[in-house]
């Protein structure tokens, strides 16, 4: 539990939340984000997170601002500033989601009254009420971990907290403004949307150990144009577009390659549209499930207990030898994990998945 004295509601106006850093964990704590508004219904919460982020809470209702912090060309400079902006806020609360002495360093120089988190990175000292990293850290979806800040967060406001009684809330939305200038995009780029719209993620930013073969990336999206009748995307990072263009050249068909040739606001808007997502573990795996979109998604070296998609529209596909999962971002031996994946299995998982959209837009 946090340790620390017993705080009120009503002293708490002005929150910040440090969120983490990547794409996909920023989409994992979304839950806690929107129980702590529920505790906290009047207060002004501003999430301070970095810019590849932020597209994601573009059209958040449970936080009030967004705070960027980039610290990669000048980390000093922006620590600094970070400070100062946090000081001018006049916030009565930091909830530290992420788990980087850093971040309690700026809540403590910036002097936030109440400073609450895990007590990781030798950071105890400079937190008013830390919190011990809970023992199922490994064994329970990362979700969790954020929900568990801020039920102890709302056991030191008002002595307990409904947070487990509660199913976690993970859903994204996407403006129609959004949706339909994402639509205008595909249509430019020549994408014919009154058919099925596949998109596929063959990257993945930090681990190529975590990527499907191109080759069978490019087997389905074949099979998607000549047995479905969709229409085909491939999309990622800037850092991913070498493998994007590896699956669109293996092709026997055409597909549109928008990898790295989007910003993250136009690619989260792009896969609100979409009618399947087939990814490898990755940080649209996440973000397409919140938007409730079906996304299949390819598991190998990581472990999905504790970072699948937490929706009920995202499935894995995984065949883990003894090896799985390793976490490693190379593989030593041969990617026994992703090559016992066919694409046929695959296809086949996609196709039923694909008549559940086509069942909802009947309905």
């Amino acid at each position: 539990m946090l340790k620390g004295r017993r705080l009120r509601a009503e002293e708490i106006e002005r929150v910040v939340v440090r969120g983490t850093n990547w794409v996909g964990d920023a989409v994992m704590s979304v839950p806690a984000l929107r129980e702590l508004r529920r505790i906290l219904p009047d207060a002004h919460i501003t999430l301070a997170t970095r810019s590849s982020s932020e597209a994601i809470f573009k059209d958040a209702d449970f936080i009030d601002e967004i705070l960027i912090y980039d610290r990669q060309k000048n980390p000093r400079r922006a620590l600094v500033r970070q400070i100062k902006e946090w000081r001018a806020h006049r916030f009565d609360c930091a909830v530290l989601f992420q788990n980087a002495f850093e971040a309690a360093l700026i809540a403590f120089l910036a002097r936030v009254p109440v400073r609450t988190g895990y007590a990781t990175q030798g950071r105890r000292s400079f937190l008013t009420h830390s919190l011990k990293r809970p023992e199922w850290y490994n064994s329970r979806h990362e979700i969790f971990y954020y929900l568990n800040i801020v039920s102890e967060f709302e056991k030191l406001l008002f002595g307990s907290s409904e947070i487990e009684k509660r199913a976690p809330e993970i859903n994204l939305e996407v403006s129609e403004a959004r949706r339909a200038e994402a639509a205008a995009s595909l249509r430019a780029d020549g994408i014919i949307l009154d058919r099925p719209l596949v998109a596929l993620c063959p990257g993945s930013t930090n681990s190529r150990a975590k990527r499907w073969p191109a080759d069978r990336f490019a087997a389905i999206a074949d099979k998607f144009i000549e047995e479905a009748r969709a229409s085909v995307i491939i999309i990622g990072s800037p850092g991913e577009a070498e493998v994007s263009h590896e699956v669109s050249e293996r092709m026997r068909n055409r597909a549109k390659v928008l990898t790295g040739q989007t910003t993250l606001d136009e690619a989260v808007a792009i896969l609100s549209l979409v009618d399947l997502l087939v990814t490898n573990d990755t940080g649209p795996a996440h973000i397409a499930s919140a938007l409730n979109r079906p996304t299949l998604v390819i598991f190998g070296p990581t472990d999905p207990v504790t970072t699948r998609p937490f929706s009920k529209t995202a499935e894995i596909i995984r065949r883990p030898p003894d090896c799985a999962p390793c976490l490693l971002r190379d593989c030593p031996i041969d990617h026994r994990c992703m090559t016992a994946i066919t694409p046929d299995e695959v296809f086949a998982r996609a196709l039923v998945m694909m008549r559940w959209t086509s069942a909802e837009a009947r309905a």
